[in-house]
């Protein structure tokens, strides 16, 4: 009688290393729902730059998600947008995060547009670099630009409903293309960037904030936490 036993020990083993290979990227998937799909934008020209920069949205999408743990990109948020107040079919390569932060006296006494600047200060560079990570969806002249918005928990009196505050800031693709060369400072995106603001539902309209350098993205650890390896945190 012809036996397997060779065969059989092979396999297993086989299924055993893929297994141990699967497991780590199995873990390493984030969300695939943050990225608004192709099918369900209604301009040939946003779903044509969606279907050229697919890994782009994934790679910025799994770089968040395993670099900077604190932050919660929202569903469906990360996309080619039309800039609020455009009159033409810009599109400005968008994405929400909301951002996870403890309770501080400090920040919460400050005014909304000093708040609002230490949030563009603290994750508009980090975010802008790694939206544009990408050399080829840079280069592509159908993107005009970008949009990061944040939002956070404002603090309030114990009892009172969670509110939370949330600006949205526009750039052209030109602005960033000099801030990522070096040859602006983040003073100056700020004071080139269209910033929208909302207290909960209620629109605050346009603010006009301050910004400086922030390396908190750069030097905050979360506790017991180790990004997987193959995400390269830059």
């Amino acid at each position: 009688m012809r036996t397997h036993t060779g065969r059989s020990l092979k396999v297993v083993t086989l299924l055993l290393v893929a297994s141990l290979v699967a497991a780590p990227l199995a873990w390493a998937n984030a969300p695939e729902d943050r990225i608004l799909p192709a099918d369900q934008y209604t301009s040939d020209k946003a779903k044509q730059l969606a279907a050229r920069h697919a890994r782009a949205l994934r790679d910025l999408n799994r770089m968040v998600y395993h670099c900077l743990p604190w932050l919660e990109v929202q569903k469906s948020s990360i996309g080619f947008f039309r800039p609020k107040g455009a009159t033409q079919d810009d599109r400005y390569l968008s994405m929400r995060v909301y951002i996870e932060q403890d309770p501080s006296a400090k920040f919460a006494a400050m005014k909304v547009e000093e708040r609002a600047g230490a949030m563009f200060s603290r994750y508009v560079g980090p975010l802008l670099r790694r939206m544009a990570a990408s050399q080829p969806l840079l280069a592509d002249p159908a993107l005009d630009g970008f949009t990061v918005i944040l939002e956070w928990r404002k603090q309030s009196a114990r009892g009172e409903r969670p509110v939370h505050e949330t600006i949205a800031v526009f750039l052209k693709k030109a602005t960033v293309v000099e801030y990522l060369a070096g040859r602006a400072p983040i003073g100056h995106l700020a004071e080139w960037a269209k910033v929208m603001a909302w207290d909960g539902e209620t629109a605050l309209g346009q603010l006009r904030l301050t910004a400086w350098d922030d390396d908190f993205v750069t030097t905050h650890k979360v506790a017991n936490y180790e990004a997987d390896k193959s995400v390269s945190c830059r």
